[in-house]
């Protein structure tokens, strides 16, 4: 007879044991699939993280761009306005109240008649549960920005899944083995659009921060970070002033007029400015998003390259060896919503 491991076998068994449970639980698949159809990519649930955070950073007015600049009650907070956001962009109906008539717990959404509550943790794993939603759904929701990855699954809360509450609320957390086998995941490591300033290098950073005027932070944000999507958080916390967009168009002083200058073009996200980004091999911008690039007037050298035709030339990223050219202005867009 083999020997073996008692432990591992034991474990193995919970795991195949919870994996069937979820694989059997119908509400768990019709709510996640819902969701999924709502978003199929998983774009506008990363970009309502991506707003939220953007929320509580605050930077039009505080200038902060890091998780770790909060104040420990704005952390807190989080959770409540992912929770706010998420229903506001999916339309989910009110949840209604489950627990015992003394204790009744208010479920955040109903979701196909399903009442399901949502969850939202910084740090994988640190879902507060309330003991009231046993037995119920539970929507888990991650974030991470400096790792500019999200995630969003289903949990049905089950008490044997889940580790004691030790806070006053008597909140429970979900076992370290059951994170992946426990949750149906909807998205798992999705893309975070990207906080740009906190990712940059310190000295990039400061170049760019350490300038006095909104205007000419904003001009060099664009100026040092060319090729790579940028939010309209980014832009806010840049420009520190309440009509940040007018930092962007064409006028004397402003951005797309003074950049043009150095044959750097800022297209936004719009189909006409996507679709030149797109044609010329550049950083295509998403929704609420701008990216910057230089080009340079298409030239035999520059053999087969993806290029476009504007103001009746022709244009192709350039090389740092291209001559600083004066760059084309993009079309102009009226009444266009962000793509």
């Amino acid at each position: 007879m083999l020997p073996f491991d008692e432990d591992v076998t034991v474990q193995a068994a919970s795991r195949i044991a919870t994996q069937d449970a979820l694989e059997q639980d119908l509400d768990v698949h019709k709510v996640a699939d819902y969701i999924h159809s709502l978003d199929p990519d998983g774009k506008r649930f990363g970009a309502v993280l991506r707003d939220t955070i953007d929320q509580l950073l605050n930077g039009e007015v505080t200038g902060r761009y890091a998780w770790n600049q909060l104040f420990k009650t704005e952390k807190t907070h989080a959770g409540t306005l992912v929770e706010i956001n998420l229903q506001r962009e999916f339309r989910f109906d009110d949840g209604g109240d489950v627990g015992s008539t003394d204790d009744k717990h208010p479920m955040d959404y109903r979701i196909l008649g399903i009442d399901v509550d949502c969850k939202f943790s910084q740090t994988f794993g640190g879902w507060m549960l309330p003991p009231e939603a046993m037995g119920h759904l539970c929507l888990l929701v991650w974030a991470d920005d400096s790792k500019s990855k999200w995630s969003a699954g289903i949990l049905r809360v089950r008490r044997e899944w889940l580790n004691n509450g030790s806070n006053r609320d008597k909140k429970l957390t979900l076992k370290a083995e059951h994170r992946h086998d426990a949750v149906h995941w909807i998205w798992r490591d999705a893309e975070l659009p990207e906080n740009v300033l906190l990712h940059l290098e310190e000295s990039t950073r400061s170049a760019i921060l350490s300038e006095k005027s909104g205007q000419k932070r904003v001009i060099e944000l664009f100026r040092r970070v060319q090729n790579r999507r940028i939010g309209r958080g980014t832009v806010r916390t840049a420009a520190q002033q309440l009509d940040y967009m007018a930092r962007l168009r064409e006028g004397e002083g402003r951005a797309r007029t003074v950049l043009r200058q150095e044959g750097i073009v800022i297209a936004g996200p719009y189909t006409k400015h996507r679709d030149i980004a797109r044609r010329v091999g550049a950083m295509v911008p998403q929704r609420g998003e701008f990216v910057s690039f230089r080009v340079a007037e298409a030239m035999p050298h520059h053999g087969d390259r993806p290029r476009v035709e504007l103001e009746g030339r022709e244009w192709v990223l350039a090389d740092p060896s291209d001559p600083v050219v004066i760059a084309p202005r993009l079309p102009k867009v009226v009444g266009e919503e962000e793509a």
